[in-house]
């Protein structure tokens, strides 16, 4: 028989190993190392678990045996509870027990003991009266309660980031009327070069020229959802509070879609459909590091010095990116620091990532750089959700959520996106 000790004691060595290993990994250290000592990390574990395992069975087999030990002692010596000192089975000639001839058969299968003997043998092969309060219905299971493991399991999809104040530029207002601002683009028009004496000329080609756009307040609601009074009242959840949560999510998902891609058209003018053209890929299916240096200086160096000016693209772009290696096979993507505050970059740039990108195929805009501090995002208000009771929804009630916003690029020379050939 294996030593259970022993046995703890290697499966607690293999996991606090497994531990050193695992805190090994860097940031710094490259994918391909990371990988085997995640791999090796999950061998160590499945061992240790192997090992436990064989404790636990290690275990039940001893408390096994000394069960069986103790009910033979009570038997020879005539003390078997329930028997009031009688042997019956033992020394009385008459055949035993079931449970008598089943505790004779585990004693047989420990090492040393006697093998199990024929009256014995012939009372298990007879078998047992199968009447017993069991846990189907009628047999006891109506007494059993139901358990219902007091927590909701949540699927979670990412989303953001347009909505958010550290992104974009927000601009809240009170009211959802038109808010026009006008925009200049004078970059094309230079001075010239003046003669002495000579009349300056006064011909209007060199007048500034104006140009406007405007936010206004489009609306997005989630539809009424009835809750009844009975799954209120019986749920152990706060039905309320907690659909609340689960349609704030869904405006903050409606939000981003539509200041990422949104059409403009009666709706608010997504920062990828307002960007400018910055570069074509020269693949349908691949971006190289050259064409995301051709990105950033696509866009002027006036809009690249600001706090907001970064990347943004969707996770499975970022994972392309990140794989991406220059001659030396070094990795390009700098790794942050979350605990000391420092964000992942890309060519020491921050980068956002935007579920509601599209990903590498054929034609789509996959990748933005330039200052996303010229992109506004106008909200009327804060996101509402009301829960509401009247004759409709009585005795339930009504749930609903609320929102109110609009998205603008002011100027399309500060954003540009790459785009898939």
């Amino acid at each position: 028989m294996a030593n259970i000790k022993e046995l703890r004691e290697q499966s607690a060595n293999l996991v606090t190993e497994a531990r050193a290993k695992l805190d090994s990994i860097t940031d710094d250290m490259p994918s391909e190392r990371a990988a085997e000592i995640e791999t090796e990390v999950d061998k160590m574990l499945d061992e240790a678990g192997k090992v436990d395992a064989k404790a636990e069975r290690e275990q039940k087999l001893a408390d096994a045996q000394k069960r069986a030990e103790s009910y033979a002692e009570d038997v020879e010596t005539g003390r078997r509870p329930g028997q009031n000192g009688e042997g019956r089975g033992v020394d009385g000639g008459e055949a035993p027990s079931y449970r008598e001839a089943f505790h004779a058969w585990l004693r047989s299968n420990v090492p040393g003991e006697a093998p199990l003997n024929a009256e014995a043998r012939a009372v298990l092969q007879k078998g047992y009266e199968a009447r017993a309060q069991t846990t189907t219905d009628a047999a006891g299971g109506y007494s059993i309660p139901e358990e219902m493991m007091s927590e909701v399991v949540v699927s979670m999809k990412a989303f953001g980031p347009m909505y958010d104040g550290a992104v974009a530029r927000e601009i809240v207002t009170s009211g959802g009327n038109s808010m026009p601002f006008p925009t200049v683009d004078d970059t094309a028009v230079t001075a010239g070069a003046h003669t002495e004496g000579a009349t300056m000329t006064d011909d209007g080609g060199k007048d500034v020229t104006f140009g406007s756009k405007q936010l206004d307040a489009y609306e997005f609601d989630t539809e009424w959802l009835r809750v009844s009074k009975a799954l209120a009242d019986d749920s152990f959840i706060a039905m309320e509070a907690f659909i609340g949560g689960l349609l704030g999510e869904r405006l903050g998902r409606i939000a981003n879609l539509q200041l990422t891609t949104g059409t403009g058209s009666s709706a608010p003018n997504g920062v990828v459909t307002a960007s400018s053209a910055g570069v074509t890929a020269a693949s349908a299916t691949a971006i190289t590091f050259d064409e995301i240096l051709d990105l950033e200086h696509s866009v002027d160096p006036a809009y690249r010095g600001g706090p907001r000016v970064g990347y943004m693209l969707n996770d499975s772009t970022l994972k392309y990116v990140r794989q991406l290696k220059d001659g030396d096979g070094n990795y390009l993507w700098q790794m942050g620091n979350v605990q000391a505050g420092i964000p992942n970059t890309l060519n020491g740039r921050p980068v956002w990532i935007n579920q509601d990108m599209a990903s590498i195929a054929t034609g789509n805009k996959t990748m933005l750089f330039g200052d996303f501090s010229k992109y506004y995002v106008r909200k009327v208000g804060q996101p509402l959700i009301g829960a509401i009771q009247d004759k409709d929804f009585w005795p339930g009630f009504g749930i609903a959520g609320y929102i109110r916003f609009d998205g603008e690029l002011s100027d399309t020379a500060a954003i540009k996106h790459l785009v898939q050939a």
